[in-house]
């Protein structure tokens, strides 16, 4: 799995020039004889781009040039073996990003001047994603979720086991984790061959805890998702004590996950992460009740549009599966909105979303039944 952080998706959005654009997804395979099928697709979606491409105008060494790079992954076998559940891949001249997603994205081709970033809203929006930390004495799991989905994230410069952690010498006995009654029953949730936790392997937990909070802070330094421990009770104030990450969950997911695939885990942490996500589309829909009519809402996609190039947008419900064709012109701070696609048009719905993100905004992508008003974005304005 590839994570896009908000600095790449700036870099993404921000890369519009007069060169086109290619952004180019499809779903993909982890396992199985499916697999053999993915490249295959890929290539079929490649010529489908050089097509649109050559009907822009561009000569045939233009298109070549634009697409070499994206036709090199055909020859790498390695990198079909280590799929997910979707690849995006957005292309032009002097850009070229792809990315292995855990969401099932539908094929899709489109050649703008600006990179088309709108599928992946339902795991860029505020109540798309959640993180699952797993620890154990022999394990250590960073887990990246959406109600959907569930993948990992590799954790490169931690040691994976408590024993790493300690001197040569130390009983290795004493680092048997046994699972107890869970916490809240009035005993001990879990101890060590039979002995509550010592101060001195408490300590040395929580030197290896901060080593990991160093790890996971840094993979999610810009992110705004909850993350969820999942371990025996017993850990859990312990990480708790070193933990910077913002957005750590009071409840997790208790046991030893050791004995848990990535599935169970996800079922489990959803449960708890799903009403905050719910609570915090609740409070930005009754945010828009209470100041609509007062100038400081809209519903209209050309006053969005430019609301959102200004960094006015606080709060934005938009529509997925649905566009709203047209072109925007910075320069000139003008919008035009059409009936249906033109040449030149971009998705303004698109545009909209993605300029409130990395402008530190708040997006909910929802179902059209679920936008406020059932407009096609319903947004709350900071002035």
């Amino acid at each position: 799995m590839d994570r896009i952080t908000m600095d790449i998706l700036r870099q993404i959005f921000l890369d519009s020039h007069s060169d086109w654009c290619v952004s180019l997804f499809m779903p993909t395979h982890r396992a199985g004889r499916e697999t053999e099928q993915d490249p295959i697709r890929f290539k079929n979606l490649l010529r489908e781009a050089e097509e649109r491409l050559m009907g822009k105008g561009l000569r045939s060494p233009e298109v070549q040039e634009i697409v070499k790079r994206p036709q090199l992954l055909l020859q790498d076998q390695g990198f079909w073996q280590r799929q997910s559940d979707g690849l995006a891949v957005f292309f032009s001249k002097n850009t070229y990003r792809f990315f292995r997603l855990p969401m099932a994205l539908k094929e899709l081709v489109v050649v703008s001047h600006r990179f088309h970033v709108k599928p992946l809203l339902p795991i860029l929006a505020s109540d798309g994603v959640f993180y699952i930390l797993a620890l154990s004495q022999n394990q250590v799991r960073l887990l990246e979720g959406t109600r959907h989905t569930v993948d990992t994230i590799d954790l490169e410069n931690v040691a994976q086991t408590l024993s790493e952690t300690l001197p040569d010498g130390f009983a290795e006995k004493k680092l048997q984790f046994h699972t107890g009654t869970p916490s809240g029953a009035g005993n001990r949730s879990a101890m060590f061959h039979g002995h509550d936790i010592g101060d001195d392997i408490k300590n040395r937990i929580r030197q290896w805890f901060r080593t990991i909070d160093k790890e996971v802070g840094g993979l999610l330094s810009d992110a705004q998702s909850p993350l969820a421990l999942a371990g025996v009770d017993t850990l859990f104030p312990l990480y708790k004590e070193v933990n910077t990450y913002p957005h750590l969950m009071a409840e997790g997911v208790p046991g030893n996950p050791e004995e848990m695939k990535p599935e169970d885990l996800h079922q489990q942490a959803w449960a708890i992460v799903e009403p905050v996500f719910k609570k915090e589309r609740e409070a930005g829909s009754a945010r828009y009740r209470q100041l609509a009519g007062t100038g400081q809402t809209t519903t209209d996609v050309t006053e969005a549009v430019l609301a959102a190039h200004h960094g006015r947008i606080e709060v934005l419900f938009v529509a997925v599966g649905v566009q709203a064709w047209g072109r925007f012109d910075p320069e000139k701070d003008r919008v035009d909105v059409h009936e249906s696609r033109e040449p030149g048009d971009e998705d303004l719905l698109d545009f909209t979303a993605i300029q409130t993100l990395i402008k530190g905004g708040t997006v909910f992508a929802v179902s059209p039944e679920d936008v406020p008003d059932q407009a096609l974005v319903a947004a709350v304005l900071r002035y």
